[in-house]
């Protein structure tokens, strides 16, 4: 699918704000895809449908959620978690993208998990340094994921899992695991 069709769809399922913030996450996934050797066209297209089921009704994802066997414990945790997994089934269902990396990429957009693939670490950092983004750490994280994607995707997972924490929310388990598999993996790169 060529991107000019890959956002007249995503359009659609969009806000204007949040359309916008899929631009900014598409230009993000394609410098970080090139700095760091993933498939570009894969990126773009992966980063273009991450937020597609974003605006879809709660009960409507609550209904894939159950029906597809996804993780029981999802519906356990804040729905904001829930776009991601719900919109890798209808982008295969509604876009017709098939590609396992593509789709993993989008469902693991905003828990991560262990094992994450260069795809994968593109998306959730594209994602999370776009330029529209306005939060603290951010700049800091943008400037790590210049010299390392490992680092800047460990750096963006502890600030997440921080601010969940301090607003007494719970964490999803995924995003634990994917941090603690990060970090494992980078030290034992050191030592």
């Amino acid at each position: 699918m060529n991107r000019e069709v890959a956002l007249e769809l995503v359009e659609k399922q969009l806000t204007e704000r949040r359309y916008q913030h899929t631009l900014g996450v598409t230009e993000a996934a394609i410098e970080l895809a090139n700095r760091y050797g993933a498939d570009v066209k894969k990126a773009e297209l992966a980063a273009i449908f991450h937020d597609y089921a974003k605006f879809r009704p709660k009960d409507e994802m609550r209904g894939i959620i159950v029906s597809q066997g996804m993780t029981s414990t999802l519906l356990d945790f804040h729905s904001e978690l829930w776009h991601a997994p719900v919109g890798a089934y209808l982008v295969e269902k509604e876009a017709g993208i098939t590609n396992t990396e593509i789709l993993d990429a989008i469902r693991y957009h905003t828990s991560g998990r262990v094992g994450m693939t260069l795809l994968d670490k593109v998306i959730y950092l594209a994602d999370y340094i776009e330029p529209g983004r306005l939060f603290p750490g951010v700049d800091e994280v943008r400037e790590t994921a210049k010299i390392s994607l490992n680092q800047a995707v460990i750096e963006a997972m502890r600030n997440t899992i921080v601010f969940l924490m301090k607003k007494k929310q719970a964490v999803y388990p995924d995003t634990f695991h994917s941090y603690n598999d990060l970090i494992m993996k980078t030290k034992e790169k050191i030592e």
